[in-house]
């Protein structure tokens, strides 16, 4: 299995729903701070944090033009995250795939083990 060294961080900011939800909006286009704060009616302070918690995990980038702070996403770690993920959904595949087999064939649930 792959281990990734921002990997504790991405699972820790996609905890939040208040960062997935802003992650959700930064997937349709860039945003300001102040958009993402929007729908949660949260300070800007407050969403900034929330930013921080994203950047940290890289997956945003936030550039500053005048004094307006525009997110974008990076959805690279979540590619990672995604990979990661995978490893262990075909764990779970295979095991739901014995499990549907015994199911389906009961008389041999106790053959050869």
């Amino acid at each position: 299995m792959v281990e990734y060294p921002k990997l504790d961080l991405v699972f820790r900011a996609l905890g939040d729903a208040t960062r997935r939800g802003m992650l959700k909006q930064l997937a349709a286009r860039e945003r300001t701070v102040g958009e993402l704060a929007e729908p949660y009616r949260m300070s800007l302070a407050s969403a900034s944090k929330h930013v921080k918690s994203l950047e940290r995990a890289g997956l945003v980038r936030r550039t500053v033009r005048g004094r307006t702070h525009f997110v974008r996403l990076n959805p690279q770690p979540l590619a990672k995250a995604d990979e990661w993920l995978r490893d262990y959904e075909r764990l779970w595949d295979i095991r739901l795939a014995r499990l549907e087999a015994l199911l389906r064939h009961p008389d041999n649930e106790g053959s050869g083990r």
